[in-house]
């Protein structure tokens, strides 16, 4: 594989150019809800509504197979097709997240060469959660402004008490999705806009959600040789696989921002933390808080016996010669951030 002629400039962890702190009706203390931050934009209804019926699609979908898949359990075995399938499908589309989408596209803790680039944005964008250029934009929208007005999925946009911090539980976990708050791309990722191919696997978005339906069904059938094989293939490996990478992500979202340890120093008012039972499942993601205290850090898991894989799968491309300009942790970068 070879370099791309005009590899991406290395993105901004924190605050994009151009990207100042919106400016609120009142300043945040830190504890209240969220001020307001200006009048509410014209209202849209059709694509309101549209938006809303996508989403909730998106969101519901996966938990109705869910229930298929207890009804299909109920007297018989789920097959090790499904199994392996599943399992398969689940690492592919999950590291194209942590691997791809995250550590690479949005915080530059590597370059990889252009072929891997664009096969990691394919990979994270099978994972049902949103276009690369979209994605990419909200998180760094999100460390612009982390739990402060400006955040689009903080747990602390209803404040700190009880009350308010169920209801930014499931804001931050779900009801964000459904609150059509757009992240602007040319604000928060114009250099993925200026990059061609990845500007095609955005465009390619939809054909790509139907590809990670369509695989494990055709693969089930291969397998199988069956219209049932297929349809337990489809369900397990297909829209399972799905809600269970979708809630660990958005568990990063909410969970890691309200329980867990902080034993890194953020910034004001940003209250990641390291979330251990989650770090297997989100491929290292959960040890949330030195990521929020280093961003470019391509490992999140420093400490003993933290189990990172997106960062055992960024050195194994580094030695393959596939990544390159790795920013590893360093003691004394660890120790500096230390609390």
């Amino acid at each position: 594989m070879s370099t791309s002629t005009s590899p991406l400039p290395r993105p901004t962890a924190e605050a994009p150019p151009g990207a100042p702190a919106p400016a609120p009706s009142r300043p945040y203390d830190g504890s209240g809800p969220f001020p307001v931050e200006g009048p509410p934009p014209p209202a849209r209804v059709g694509a309101d509504r549209l938006y809303i019926a996508l989403t909730g699609t998106i969101v519901v979908l996966p938990f109705v197979a869910l229930g298929l898949a207890c009804w299909l359990l109920w007297g018989r075995l789920i097959g090790p097709t499904d199994v392996v399938l599943a399992l398969v499908l689940y690492l592919l589309t999950g590291l194209g997240v942590t691997v791809g989408f995250h550590r690479g596209l949005t915080h530059g803790g590597y370059t990889a060469v252009r072929p891997l680039r664009t096969a990691l944005a394919v990979a994270g964008s099978m994972s049902f959660q949103g276009d690369v250029i979209g994605w990419v934009a909200t998180h760094r929208r999100h460390h612009a402004f982390t739990d402060r007005p400006g955040d689009p999925h903080s747990p602390y946009r209803y404040g700190t008490h009880l009350r308010g911090q169920l209801r930014g539980l499931v804001h931050s976990h779900v009801g964000w999705l459904f609150r059509n708050d757009p992240t602007s791309p040319e604000r928060y990722a114009p250099d993925l806009l200026a990059d061609p191919d990845l500007r095609a696997v955005a465009r390619a978005f939809p054909a790509l959600c139907l590809l990670t339906l369509a695989l494990p069904f055709g693969l089930g059938w291969a397998i199988g040789g069956t219209w049932v094989h297929a349809l337990t293939a489809l369900l397990w490996a297909g829209l399972v696989r799905i809600a269970l990478l979708h809630h660990v992500t958005w568990s990063v979202n909410s969970l890691c921002h309200l329980i867990g340890e902080r034993p890194f120093r953020t910034r004001r008012h940003d209250r990641a933390t390291n979330l251990w039972p989650l770090a297997l499942l989100s491929f290292g993601e959960s040890w949330h808080n030195l990521h929020h205290a280093d961003p470019t850090s391509a490992r999140h898991g420093v400490d003993r016996g933290q189990i990172d894989p997106s960062a055992a799968v960024i050195r194994l491309f580094e030695r393959l010669g596939w990544v390159y300009d790795v920013r590893w942790p360093t003691p004394d970068r660890i120790a500096a951030r230390r609390t």
